[in-house]
């Protein structure tokens, strides 16, 4: 009788819905070869948007809206920030962000397939990602399981917020935008 109680706790626990949620964001994560997306950003109470395209593995190119009109673009290896007000810009290796993760959907993957969800406000699945000294959780819409947005410390140990919107997968994209800009 005893058995029978610990296995009808044990099952109490487990929910088959999260393991076909959690295979269906696998499956459309493996089909996935770009996203093109808006953002809202929040980074120490300031908020900053613009327009995204990432490309697996490891690519992105963001544009900020606003005054400065930031640019982010990371080419796989490296990742550069650079503001229209003036030529300069910044040079991390991309390995030293958070991105190195973000960017790597075969890394996510792996991470998805043991990691169990956390279910926020019946709205949304966080998946808590701990490497390297990087905390990353990625939100995914819980009614239709799309990708919405991650939270991470960027380079400077400041809370990262983005909120993703208006979301394209697999569009034809212009590869030269991850074209790193030449040294002066």
């Amino acid at each position: 009788m005893l058995k029978i109680i610990i296995i009808f706790i044990l099952l109490s626990f487990y929910s088959p819905a999260l393991t076909f949620e959690k295979k269906y964001i696998i499956s459309k994560m493996k089909n996935t070869n770009n996203l093109s997306f808006n953002f809202i950003q929040t980074i120490n109470n300031k908020t900053e948007n613009g327009a995204c395209i990432l490309e697996y593995p490891k690519k992105i190119y963001c544009e900020y809206d606003g005054v400065k009109k930031k640019i982010i673009v990371s080419n796989g290896k490296s990742l550069i920030i650079k503001t229209n007000n003036n030529n300069n810009y910044y040079i991390y290796p991309l390995n030293r962000t958070p991105l190195e993760y973000l960017l790597d959907k075969e890394f996510i993957i792996s991470k998805i397939q043991i990691l169990e969800p956390r279910v926020i406000d019946e709205k949304y699945l966080n998946f808590k990602i701990f490497e390297n000294n990087n905390e990353i959780n990625i939100f995914f819409d819980k009614k239709n399981l799309n990708l919405i947005g991650w939270q991470t410390e960027d380079v400077y140990k400041n809370l990262s917020v983005t909120s993703i919107s208006s979301v394209k997968i697999n569009q034809k994209i212009d590869k030269r935008k991850f074209k790193l800009p030449q040294n002066n």
